[in-house]
Order: C-alpha cells, then sequence, then structure tokens
C-alpha cells in the first residue's frame, strides 16, 4: 500500500475538494473518511504481529465506517454512494474472513482491509466533478428560463 505521507496527501485533496465543489452527500462521504481515518489511528497500534488476528479496533472502524456509507446510499438520489457502501463491504469481509481464516497471512489481510480507501477515494471525486458539472448545469438552465 501507499506510504502514510502520501495517502494522508490523497485523503486532504479528495476532502477538500468534496467540501468546496460537492453538496451534501459527497460532503458526508468525505468527512466520514477524515472520521475513520482518525478512529483508525486511534485504535491500531502498529506491532510485529500486526495483522496476525483480527484487528479488532480497526474492524470496529470499518464497520461504522460501511453504517455511514450505507445511510448516505439510502437517502441519496444519486448512485455513487452504493459503490462506496460495496467497497467498504468488502473491506469489513476481509476481518470476518481473518476470522474464519486465522491462517491467512497477515500481508494479504492487511492489504486487503486497507486496498479499497483508493477507489472509494475515486468515487468521491466523480460524484463532487459530476455534482458540480450538475449545480453549473441547473445554473445555466435557470438563465435561459
Amino acid at each position: 500500500m501507499l506510504s502514510p505521507p502520501i495517502y494522508y496527501t490523497i485523503l486532504t485533496i479528495v476532502c477538500l475538494f468534496a467540501f468546496w465543489q460537492g453538496r451534501a452527500d459527497e460532503r458526508a462521504a468525505a468527512a466520514i473518511c477524515v472520521l475513520a481515518t482518525v478512529a483508525s489511528n486511534l485504535v491500531y497500534q502498529p506491532t510485529k504481529s500486526s495483522y496476525a488476528g483480527v484487528e479488532v479496533g480497526v474492524f470496529v472502524v470499518d464497520t461504522l465506517t460501511l453504517v455511514g456509507f450505507t445511510l448516505i446510499a439510502l437517502r441519496s438520489e444519486r448512485f455513487w454512494p452504493l459503490w462506496l457502501a460495496g467497497l467498504q463491504l468488502t473491506t469489513v469481509f476481509s476481518h470476518l474472513l481473518k476470522a474464519i481464516q486465522l491462517d491467512l497471512m497477515p500481508q494479504a489481510y492487511a492489504a486487503a482491509a486497507r486496498f479499497w480507501a483508493y477507489p472509494i477515494f475515486l468515487i468521491i471525486v466523480v460524484g463532487t466533478w459530476r455534482a458540480g458539472r450538475r449545480r453549473l448545469s441547473e445554473r445555466r438552465q435557470a438563465a435561459l428560463a
């Protein structure tokens, strides 16, 4: 996975863009990403045996993140929040898989638990970009009326 400074840079850019150009759904998704990152940092303490067993704290944070993304998807008129919830569900499943298959390699478990953050960021950017285009189109329509 990418180094922490790169992750935080991407997170910052995505969230600033969502808060600047997004509507309520994009802003809520960005806020959830920030809160999940902060919470994960609070509950995860890296050691030599990290990801050798289920990372319970990270599992709880990922599950709460799934709940947040699902709530956005349920109230949204847009389709992209469903993708966030679906990708976050795969992250939660990585924890469940480790609980079932204890001999799963720690590196594979860690990669599965972290990987989906980047596609989630991409989806938030695309959703925000499309929201901006929709807003511009609405303004043009209002000006013509």
